[in-house]
């Protein structure tokens, strides 16, 4: 299992605003579990956005009223005989803080109130709170996660993502009406955080490099491309004329058995593979060019794990791990390993963002 602490730095580097002065004493807090960690990452986040004052948003409302305000629904106001109490059905836009974002922070927060986190950080969620009296709550099995962000709300991205790993990792019992948080983040969940994290790390730590999830295009003899799917990278790493393609991969079971044999996952390699190809036809006009693919998985409590380095058609594709349950120094020390070995690059330790 993975350290908690080494989650808040997975987090850290995918959630950049974690670094900021008002999140950096979380990291040497102790935490029972993921969700304790989440709250207090949410206790802090809530709290700077309460100063700076809660985003509001024009809602649009619907009631009756003796002063006419906005626009008057003349047909529902006689479908409700509102009329004989000398009012109307009125429309209005009201700018206000029951905007969507606050309704999910308050659902959130209401939901790990019921949860087995720390009794001291409910004492600190209930205070926040009280900050949202005219905020309604939502059902968390229907909230619309695609959220679109802008420039006067972009710092609600980090605290929404926040609530979308709580709820998402929560478990609701029956029996009592009480919620109990998993004791990890489920497969899913945890895929889409170690490879967010893995592509900020080296967008942080190597400025240098060209870090980003990229599209591959096809490399076709003609222009028939119907139906054909999109090739999306999860991390390339660009330097120079070096191009290295990472596939992330966050299993249960790292490795196929059949019987007492062990083997990788074929359509993993199959895909790097492919990825590699496709991606050196792209850049062959570039004299020098290098494109090396990698299936690097997190590693887990199997007692066989894939460690090995092939040579396919003139590229190398190796299968390594990332042992995620060591200090975070080590797992820094693994990914740099990574930098150096395919791109020739070191990090600069004085920039880093743990130091």
């Amino acid at each position: 299992m993975i350290p908690i602490r080494n989650i808040y730095y997975m987090l850290a580097y995918a959630f950049q605003t974690l670094n900021e002065q008002g999140y950096k004493n979380v990291s040497t807090e102790h935490f029972e579990n993921v969700g304790d960690l989440c709250a207090a990452i949410l206790i802090k986040g809530v709290s700077l956005q309460l100063k700076r004052g809660l985003g509001r948003e024009y809602i649009q409302d619907k009631e009756p009223l003796s002063a006419l305000r906005g626009r008057i629904n003349i047909s529902e106001s006689i479908k409700t005989r509102s009329i004989l109490k000398r009012q109307m059905i009125c429309t209005y836009d009201e700018f206000s803080e029951n905007s969507y974002m606050n309704r999910i922070i308050k659902t959130t927060m209401e939901l790990l109130l019921r949860a087995d986190i720390d009794k001291a950080r409910k004492k600190e969620i209930r205070k926040l709170l009280v900050f949202f009296g005219n905020v309604d709550t939502l059902d968390i099995h229907v909230i619309n996660w695609k959220i679109q962000y802008n420039r006067n709300n972009q710092t609600y991205r980090m605290l929404i993502n926040i609530c979308f790993l709580v709820i998402k990792g929560l478990l609701q019992t029956t029996s009592e009406g009480t919620v109990r948080l998993m004791d990890f983040l489920d497969e899913q969940r945890m895929s889409h955080l170690y490879e967010k994290f893995l592509l900020e790390y080296y967008r942080k730590e190597y400025p240098q490099i060209n870090a980003n999830a990229l599209q591959i295009p096809w490399a076709l003899d003609d222009d028939a491309k119907d139906m054909l799917p999109v090739m999306q990278t999860d991390i390339t790493l660009e330097y120079k004329r070096q191009v290295l393609i990472i596939d992330a991969k966050y299993y249960g079971r790292s490795l196929q058995q059949q019987f007492d044999s062990y083997s990788i996952h074929s359509n993993n390699l199959y895909q790097i593979f492919t990825y590699v190809k496709n991606k050196e036809v792209e850049v062959a006009n570039k004299d020098g060019d290098s494109v090396a693919g990698m299936l690097l998985y997190a590693k887990t409590d199997e007692e066989h794990y894939p460690e090995n380095v092939y040579r396919m058609s003139g590229n190398t594709i190796e299968v390594r791990t990332l042992d995620l349950n060591k200090d975070f120094n080590e797992i820094k020390e693994q990914l740099d390993d990574i930098a150096n070995k395919y791109l020739g690059l070191t990090v600069d330790k004085e920039d880093s963002l743990l130091t």
